[in-house]
């Protein structure tokens, strides 16, 4: 049974207040809230096994780099990787991709080629690519999205080519929340012996990722979208592409051997991890991935797609307001607009009675060009909010409309 009380007592801050009312946190596609596990994993962590890890043959190092290596293992099996040494932990989904655009953009990325960037991409899926694309000469091609925020994958034909060297989609969107069919779109660019990049940070946190199954190349997710810490995020490669791709940066822990002459690079995954890691942050990440499969991905994923039919259903009823995305199968992200409202001015009054969601871009800018509206309001779902959140969501928004509208 899943019991939304229970998890809502396990994660501290919404206990508080905003403004003298209960907070509402419908925020958890920018970043979600940590269990009580994870905030006491960092705090044990930095009182009592703070040491680099990798480097000392003392206690405290030792056992720091057994958790840290331990975590790797973690997240190998939570994403169906083949090995963890396939595993790379970053600063985040951002440092991931940008690693990728560079390091394998150097080795394989030619004037001539062509990269394919859904329409429906976070900024951070789209600008790396952009920037390696003016660096080698290649071609940006663009995969549009319908109406409803389905990805058209019928004309996968006319874009991707034998010049054709990557192709980068997010395995679900993080304002419409469509989760587009990747096996067809990774299918089409194996054909042609292009790769695959898949930004996994809202896909990873709303139903079960199996990357190995889903035969994409590359695939980024951070930490703080999953419950965990903020500062680490998690690159997963086919070993064989990390291995031919060089570093991405220099410095300690990434060397074999140094010397003027020559230097020589430690194996993947440890070729690019330059520089002290996040250790603190790894690990507690494998605590929140062991907190999400305490609860059930499963369990999670039915709780969220109730909550989001009761909130479309509840939304959908108030006069001029439109929901941007209706596709089946999406995950819990509603974004919308009500007409003759502004979205920041419905967020402001929205916080004022403790109820947190995001307005603007959303960093999807080309989304937002796509249906002719300069921003649209979020409210993103997690495991711990209720129906009776969602009401209240409602009521507010109806309360900002006859404000705003007269």
């Amino acid at each position: 049974m899943f019991d939304v009380e229970q998890i809502r007592r396990a994660f501290p801050i919404l206990q508080r207040e905003v403004y003298g009312r209960p907070l509402i946190y419908l925020d958890s596609g920018a970043t979600a809230q940590k269990p009580a596990v994870v905030i006491d994993a960092v705090d044990r962590l930095h009182r009592e096994l703070n040491a680099n890890i990798h480097r000392g043959v003392h206690y405290l190092s030792e056992q720091a780099t057994e958790l840290y290596e331990e975590a790797r293992g973690e997240v190998a099996r939570f994403i169906g990787a083949n090995e963890k040494e396939e595993i790379i932990f970053t600063a985040g989904a951002t440092a991931s991709i940008n690693m990728v655009a560079y390091a394998w953009s150097e080795r394989f990325l030619q004037a001539g080629d062509n990269i394919l960037i859904s329409e429906l991409e976070h900024h951070s899926n789209i600008v790396p690519w952009q920037l390696a694309a003016e660096r080698k000469g290649a071609e940006i091609r663009v995969l549009p999205f319908d109406d409803e925020g389905r990805l058209m994958i019928e004309k996968l034909p006319a874009l991707i080519d034998e010049k054709t060297k990557l192709v980068a989609v997010a395995e679900a969107s993080n304002t419409l929340g469509t989760r587009p069919d990747l096996k067809p779109i990774i299918e089409a660019a194996h054909r042609v012996g292009a790769v695959v990049m898949v930004d996994g940070c809202q896909g990873v946190v709303h139903g079960k990722t199996d990357v190995a199954a889903l035969d994409c190349d590359f695939y980024a997710f951070s930490g703080h979208k999953l419950y965990g810490p903020t500062g680490v995020g998690v690159l997963y490669g086919k070993r064989a592409l990390l291995e031919a791709m060089p570093p991405f940066m220099g410095g300690g822990d990434m060397v074999d051997r140094v010397s003027f002459e020559k230097t020589t690079y430690a194996p993947v995954p440890l070729k690019f991890e330059a520089g002290t890691a996040n250790y603190i942050g790894a690990i507690a990440l494998s605590e929140a991935i062991h907190f999400i499969e305490g609860v059930g991905r499963e369990v999670i994923a039915a709780h969220e797609e109730q909550l989001l039919r009761y909130a479309t259903e509840r939304l959908q009823a108030i006069e001029g307001l439109r929901i941007y995305g209706t596709t089946p199968n999406k995950c819990a992200i509603l974004s919308f607009n009500v007409e003759g409202v502004h979205g920041y001015d419905m967020g402001m009054i929205l916080d004022k009675l403790g109820i947190a969601i995001r307005t603007g871009q959303h960093c999807a800018e080309p989304v937002m060009k796509h249906f002719g509206v300069q921003g649209m309001c979020r409210a993103s779902l997690a495991m711990y909010n209720t129906e009776a959140e969602i009401d209240a969501l409602v009521k507010g928004v109806e309360r900002a409309a006859r404000m705003l509208r007269g």
